[in-house]
């Protein structure tokens, strides 16, 4: 995360044992510490959540494609034969009207 070598901390070190003084130094060294664990846990945790989001993501989009496909795989078919289904049901309540396809044709004309 951050990019601190052993010189940094040193300088870092002499220049809060100057400031604070040898007694307070540990006690703020600790809080310090306590508040970058609390960040990288916070950090962490929102991280883990994003990628899990992402993931279902990932998921829901994998499994709808498929899905659509197989709609469409069904529809076509499903709707011809409706169509088909459609003209039969004609020409039958047309035969038990009395009526030929023939007939039918002459009244249009």
């Amino acid at each position: 995360m951050f990019d601190i070598g052993f010189l940094e901390l040193t300088v870092l070190f002499v220049i809060g044992l100057l400031v604070l003084g040898p007694e307070r130094l540990p006690r703020v060294a600790r809080t310090l510490g306590g508040y970058v664990r609390k960040a990288r846990q916070t950090w962490y945790s929102v991280r883990t959540e994003i990628e899990r989001e992402l993931a279902a993501e990932d998921l829901k989009r994998s499994v709808s494609e498929p899905v659509e496909e197989v709609k469409d795989s069904v529809a076509r078919p499903a709707e011809s034969m409706k169509e088909g289904l459609a003209k039969d049901f004609e020409r039958v309540r047309r035969t038990a009207e009395g009526k030929s396809d023939q007939e039918d044709d002459d009244e249009r004309s």
